[in-house]
């Protein structure tokens, strides 16, 4: 099995990505001058590679050893196209079901949502390039190996996803407190996608906008919230009692 690598120095991140290695994050050094750091920048443009710039102490802190200013995490899993894997789950003829994780950032709770994905039969896993949990180590141990067999999709816009999976017929319902709609209130037996928030904000109200539909799940403790994972848990295998 795989693991994430993290790759440090310029020309060691080049060699990764000029022999195919998908780049999961990439931290460059603010204010990086030189020739090397050019060929880095225009390979950086020309694969459409996720990249921050971030001041010394962050690298630092990434790795001890000698990163000339970057600092690249090297993905065990090469993620699907969005529009091919959609096309693929329509012409299977079977409905299709997809989880859209708005900005999660643990790689936990990333690890046990692939893992009950899996077990629910979800299409796909739709995440964004910039602001999400990457994939580490912590993510497949978390997974049980599940990562490696549910297709991921990394996008550019989370909303851009969302439009083109209702363009294809595929409604997009947010798992949010902010509703008066309960997850049983809803039909999930259609073609859906379901969006997860982050652990701390929820889905963002930004994509709350655009949903077709909001649920909730009903809470009688003290506590106003479950751990995502949990909630997300929830609104799956209400899917799929609804649709057996």
């Amino acid at each position: 099995m795989k693991e994430e690598s993290l790759v440090f120095g310029i020309r060691a991140i080049i060699e990764a990505i000029t022999s195919g290695k998908t780049v999961d994050k990439l931290f460059i050094q603010k204010g990086l001058q030189g020739d090397l750091a050019k060929e880095l920048m225009s390979l950086v443009k020309k694969h459409n590679i996720t990249m921050t710039y971030v001041p010394v102490e962050k690298l630092n802190r990434l790795t001890r050893k000698n990163h000339q200013g970057a600092v690249a995490y090297i993905s065990p899993i090469d993620f699907y196209d969005l529009e091919n894997l959609v096309l693929n789950v329509i012409e299977s003829g079977k409905t299709p079901l997809f989880l859209i994780l708005d900005q999660l950032s643990d790689v936990r709770n990333f690890g046990a949502i692939i893992r009950t994905a899996e077990c629910t039969g979800v299409d796909g896993i739709i995440i964004q390039k910039k602001g999400g949990a990457p994939v580490t180590a912590d993510t497949i141990k978390t997974s049980a190996g599940a990562i490696f067999k549910i297709p991921i999709c990394k996008v550019d816009h989370i909303k851009d996803a969302m439009f083109y999976l209702q363009g294809s017929g595929i409604q997009v319902l947010a798992a949010t407190e902010k509703t008066t709609n309960t997850i049983y209130d809803i039909d999930l037996t259609t073609p859906i996608a379901i969006v997860m928030g982050s652990e701390g904000k929820g889905v963002s109200s930004s994509v709350l906008k655009l949903v077709d539909q909001q649920a909730k799940l009903p809470m009688y403790g003290d506590i106003a919230s479950l751990n995502v994972s949990v909630a997300c848990g929830v609104f799956l295998y209400e899917t799929i009692r609804q649709r057996l």
